[in-house]
């Protein structure tokens, strides 16, 4: 690969030396450049451990080293003298500080281990770990061999109830029911050789449909008194550290399964090598920020959107209507960052990092790419671990294969945790930082719900765009799986540009989503083929699976203005006025959660996904108002015609609303109360005798 050193100093505004063998025989330069104190970029991932070796070997090393990888993603491809750009963008991109320290999770283990499955599998399971951790067996038959004479380990046996928890914090709850009381029973044998039925096999537990109570096992076991038809069933409950699943149908049900329970099915020994590094106390980031007063679940026991629940797959979000809120246990949270990605209101944000940092690395990279003469830049959104390997991969193919293209210049690789992480309001921003296109790697280690998350949200941003007049396709999920997929993948790359923005944007990402997405949908307003001329829409109408922008649409004959809708609004969308009748509405603040439509007791509203492009849409429209109704006593307005006279009618026909009752309908709460105390003919409790 051609590296131009002048050109990307240029870009990054710093004077820049090429070495070709900084492991090697220019390793002096490297000890050299970390005893400076200053921030070192190795610009090479190959001998990662190798620099840090010489690092910890060089006296006064007090730098901090980032590695980036320009090879694969850069110089391994057909494009590589075209890839100057992209590698100004990398190189800018490994300068930027670490994302800030968020508040931890911790997890402590003691090794308290349960291993669940047929007793034998159980025992050489327990054989291989138990130096380590403090096994416990869960019997759930003999298996092939039956247990082991000698019983080394306490072993559980029953009906499993319920199994819940974490890594350090498991709670199995089992019933108990059968005659032999395993912690009494010495494997003697004894029952099994004088059962007649064969009701007792080496799990040492009594088989109900085949024992016909013929009890000679009770007489064998007289000296140990483990056996007791009379014993009444139990319901019992324990707690562990770490759970080994032998079975063939997990006990969780959710994609990700929580930290600490593991599955093997006897043969990969790397689960058991994990297993056994699991003893100690743990930390992780805590993942999301929550809050409450944004979120759009619920109102008044109306439930509106639910789509951080159903998205997630570690089954770490409930509902608590009681609260009016959701409840993220971050024990269970994995980090996915898919419920950030579809909620609509941004209550529930992405800490590790936070959507700012995410924004900064994005605009670094394109505002560097184009600095350095780059050209409609494809941003390549990948996992850390998987992405970055089948990345490595197609580099490495291009290299050998001279009929495979490999990464191409414009395509600009940025690593997340997590590929669902980020949604919306950042593609967005990356097209109006000057992004022609941003594209998904999908690996298959998402769960299936994430996929389609993302491209929901991938049909909103290109409904968008699309009608604002930029052509071609914009976002795209990349699947790729293992190598055999790389010429797919090899092929995906290669995709056309979209048009993008003739201006780039300088707007910085916000922490809050919804005013990150603001900034974006007005450049790309502003920036719009469409913005002058007849052709240009009024609104965009888009899908409506995750559309967080769109309107409402009111039933006049029905609604009452009640204003029962207002007081459901979770983002101030639904206003009332004080001074008449009226029902306003911002658009720009509508997150689509739907608790006004379930809220109004006429049913006179329903949703309406769109992005309107007038300036109305930013400013209080009125959706209904009404003839005000005033008091028959003090004249004072105290609700609507319609309301009052809807509300007589429904009365009419009621003997507690007849004559002075009735009259009192129309009348405001004050002159109300006074009409009653004032009646001459009005029967108060005093007068019953």
């Amino acid at each position: 690969m051609p590296l131009q050193p002048q050109a990307l100093g240029t870009a990054l505004h710093e004077s820049l030396t090429l070495h070709s063998g900084l492991c090697r025989r220019e390793a002096g330069a490297f000890q050299k450049a970390i005893q400076s104190g200053d921030e070192v970029v190795v610009a090479c991932t190959q001998e990662t451990r190798l620099f840090g070796e010489l690092a910890q070997q060089t006296p006064g090393a007090t730098s901090v080293i980032k590695f980036v990888n320009i090879r694969e993603t850069g110089g391994w491809s057909r494009d590589a003298a075209q890839a100057t750009p992209k590698i100004a963008a990398l190189l800018a991109l490994a300068q930027l500080p670490d994302a800030e320290p968020v508040p931890t999770v911790t997890y402590k283990s003691a090794g308290r281990l349960l291993i669940i499955g047929a007793l034998d599998a159980a025992e050489r399971a327990a054989e291989l770990v138990a130096d380590t951790l403090d096994v416990t067996l869960f019997s759930l038959g003999a298996g092939q061999r039956g247990g082991a004479q000698e019983r080394r380990y306490p072993v559980l046996a029953g009906e499993i109830q319920q199994l819940s928890g974490w890594l350090g914090a498991f709670e199995l709850s089992w019933s108990r029911s059968n005659p032999i009381d395993l912690d009494l029973c010495t494997r003697c044998n004894a029952c099994v050789s004088a059962c007649p039925e064969g009701a007792i096999g080496l799990d040492y537990q009594i088989n109900g449909a085949l024992c016909t109570s013929h009890r000679d096992c009770v007489k064998v076991c007289g000296i140990a008194g483990a056996i007791d038809f009379g014993r009444a069933p139990e319901s019992l409950s324990e707690k562990f550290d770490l759970v080994l699943d032998l079975r063939s149908a997990p006990a969780f049900a959710q994609h990700a399964l929580p930290q600490g329970y593991l599955r093997w099915d006897g043969q990969d020994h790397r689960t058991l090598v994990q297993l056994r590094s699991l003893v100690g106390e743990f930390e992780k980031p805590k993942f999301f920020n929550y809050k409450q007063k944004l979120c759009a679940h619920s109102r008044n026991e109306k439930t509106g959107c639910t789509a951080c629940i159903d998205v997630c797959s570690a089954l770490a979000i409930s509902s608590e209507k009681s609260r009016q809120q959701i409840l993220v246990n971050p024990s269970l949270c994995v980090g996915c960052g898919a419920c950030t990605t579809v909620c609509p209101s941004g209550a529930i944000s992405y800490a590790y990092p936070r959507p700012a940092e995410q924004g900064a690395k994005i605009k670094t990279l394109l505002t560097t790419y184009a600095r350095a003469g780059g050209q409609q830049a494809a941003l390549l959104l990948h996992s850390q671990e998987a992405g970055i390997r089948l990345l490595n991969e197609l580099g490495r193919k291009a290299r050998l294969d001279p009929a495979t293209r490999g990464v191409p210049a414009r395509v600009i690789p940025m690593a997340l945790w997590h590929t669902a992480s980020v949604g919306l309001e950042l593609w967005l921003s990356a097209v109006a930082h000057g992004a022609s296109q941003v594209w998904v790697l999908m690996t298959g280690e998402e769960a299936p719900q994430y996929r389609e998350a993302v491209r929901g949200q991938m049909d909103v941003a290109q409904a968008i765009l699309a009608g604002l007049g930029y052509r071609g396709t914009h976002f795209q999920l990349l699947d790729a799986r293992d190598a055999r997929d790389l010429p797919a993948l090899d092929a995906g790359l290669q995709a056309a540009p979209a048009q993008g923005v003739a201006q780039p944007a300088g707007f910085a990402v916000q922490a809050d989503k919804r005013a990150t997405l603001e900034l974006a949908l007005d450049h790309l307003m502003l920036q719009s083929p469409l913005r002058v001329g007849p052709e240009a829409p009024e609104a965009i109408l888009l899908p409506a699976a995750g559309a967080p922008l769109g309107g409402l649409a009111i039933d006049k004959e029905a609604c009452t203005l009640c204003l029962s809708c207002v007081s459901a609004c979770p983002a101030s969308a639904l206003q009332d006025n004080p001074e008449r009748p009226q029902l306003r509405f911002i658009e720009k603040n509508c997150v689509q959660c739907g608790l006004c439509v379930k809220t109004c007791p006429e049913n006179a509203l329903a949703l309406l996904p769109r992005l309107k492009l007038t300036p109305q849409r930013k400013e209080a429209v009125v959706l209904n108002e009404m003839q005000p109704y005033a008091c028959i006593r003090c004249s004072r307005p105290f609700g609507t015609l319609k309301a009052i006279e809807a509300m007589l009618g429904k009365l009419a026909g009621h003997a507690m609303f007849q004559g002075a009752a009735a009259d009192r309908l129309k009348m405001c709460g004050d002159c109300r109360v006074i009409d009653i105390y004032s009646a001459d003919n009005e029967v108060t409790i005093s007068d019953i005798r």
